[in-house]
């Protein structure tokens, strides 16, 4: 395993940020402010860090980069108008989102895909999984759906037609190891690895854990046609702001591609 810094966003950070903004009425910062992004640490705040230390500057864009280590708070914060944008999250969590907290948000264009992977502890091969074993998975309603998913694709359960719904452990509906499944909240599912036979673990977290996907990953989502990539979301009506543009163009550059296949090694995958 590889080791790789750990970034966290202190919370005395982020209420100086909520302050800074003017505890969330501030609106759209002019074009020759700032643009505020916030993100996950890895990758997606090691990629911003990367545009921002060597593209930014020729492009014209002055970026400021919030961290977050839950997948929350970002919405929260892109709502309220303490963020001009935010990345880290899929176009099914955002949907999923919107709908249970109301936002009126716009994704913009796939960036990458960070495939879930099945890991373990102590086991080398799916094949050697016990009946009975303990199985993490994260908590929040679509990354639990392709956990799910995921195990049913290696053969460990089926689920039933949900048709466009995402499943949820209600709808197992074959499971001959009888595998118990725990729903953890998905930041803390690494941590849990020590404490069940195995886990599904999203990208960002398996790096952050000191994991390689590619290596480390009993079984790893596929990536062609893979619907989750990871993008840059704004509030519905901002996509013309120049910052945001100049961003995107950035995001899918040549230059990130390249970082994002030297940096990751598979783990993290480019979208186009």
């Amino acid at each position: 395993m590889r080791s790789r810094p750990t970034l966290l966003l202190a919370a005395t950070a982020a209420t100086a940020l909520l302050t800074a903004c003017g505890g969330g009425e501030a609106q759209l910062s002019a074009a020759d402010e700032p643009l505020r992004v916030g993100a996950s640490p890895v990758p997606h705040a090691e990629i911003l860090r990367h545009i921002d230390d060597e593209l930014a500057a020729d492009a014209g864009l002055d970026l400021e980069i919030v961290e977050f280590t839950d997948y929350v708070q970002p919405n929260v914060a892109l709502d309220d108008g303490s963020l001009d944008a935010n990345y880290f999250q899929t176009v099914p969590y955002l949907e999923e989102q919107e709908a249970s907290a109301g936002y009126d948000f716009t994704p913009l264009a796939p960036v990458h895909i960070e495939p879930l992977g099945i890991y373990s502890s102590t086991l080398t091969d799916l094949a050697a999984l016990p009946d009975g074993a303990t199985v993490a998975i994260p908590n929040d309603p679509t990354n639990a759906a392709r956990a799910l998913r995921l195990l049913e694709a290696n053969g460990l359960i089926t689920l039933a037609d949900t048709g466009d719904a995402a499943p949820t452990s209600l709808d197992v509906q074959g499971n001959p190891k009888d595998l118990q499944i725990s729903e953890v909240e998905a930041a803390q599912v690494p941590r849990s690895l020590a404490d069940v036979d195995i886990a599904v673990i999203n990208g960002n977290y398996a790096i952050e854990a000191d994991l390689v996907p590619a290596e480390d990953a009993l079984a790893l989502e596929e990536a062609e046609g893979n619907p989750n990539a990871n993008l840059l979301v704004v509030r519905t009506g901002d996509e013309g702001d120049e910052r945001i543009q100049q961003l995107e163009e950035l995001l899918h550059s040549d230059e990130v591609r390249q970082f994002i296949e030297d940096t990751y090694e598979g783990a993290v995958i480019p979208a186009s």
